[in-house]
């Protein structure tokens, strides 16, 4: 159970990030990025082909230096220069106002305390800066709920701490965000995973 738990999942979980179907999500939200730009959970580096040159510099952080390691090797053809950082999205070694950007894809489901690191979002966030996301979670759909609800328990433990019942609005803008687009539903695949919220947010 233990290899299942430590190498099996986590390797499909980044199989499925490698989904083609994730790239026009990641070339709308990546692209999107401008200025200064911190990426919360950057990984092993899979958005890294889709910043473009309105990027000034990109701090990538994760609390995994296996995959911090991949994401540097992968960075020689990337268009920005890049910082990656060892650390917690819950706090961020990081000055405040210093970004004008913040990205998270598919990573706001695995956070330990969600709340806090969006409240650390925010204050990294320059005035008039803007969070950029696409992150699964919880469907409007009240029977599917009630089988995300059922299985949280069972797949947080073996999906790197993921939960598929968290409601991505919600969070965002109870994190003190005001959200000024959003675009919501269900990509190809198992609807108790694949209801997506994608958009901008501004510090409220």
């Amino acid at each position: 159970m233990g290899f299942y738990t430590d190498r099996i999942v986590p390797h499909l979980v980044h199989m499925a990030m490698r989904n083609r179907r994730l790239v026009p999500y990641r070339e709308r939200v990546i692209g999107a990025a401008t200025g200064r730009v911190l990426e919360i959970g950057a990984g092993s580096g899979l958005n890294l082909p889709f910043y473009t040159g309105r990027v000034r510099e990109l701090v990538a952080l994760d609390p995994s230096p296996r995959l911090l390691a991949m994401a540097r090797r992968g960075s020689a053809d990337a268009l920005v220069p890049l910082e990656v950082i060892e650390g917690s999205a819950e706090a961020l070694p990081l000055d405040a106002r210093s970004f004008d950007t913040v990205v998270t894809t598919w990573t706001l489901c695995s956070i330990p305390d969600v709340h806090r690191a969006l409240g650390e979002m925010r204050r990294v966030l320059k005035p008039g800066g803007q969070l950029l996301f696409v992150e699964h979670g919880l469907s409007p759909e009240p029977r599917v709920q009630t089988w995300q609800d059922r299985l949280t328990p069972l797949w947080r433990p073996i999906a790197g701490g993921c939960h598929l019942n968290r409601a991505i609005r919600n969070l965002i803008e109870g994190g003190g965000f005001a959200i000024r687009e959003l675009s919501t539903g269900y990509m190809p695949g198992p609807k108790i995973l694949t209801y997506l919220s994608e958009g901008r947010a501004e510090p409220a």
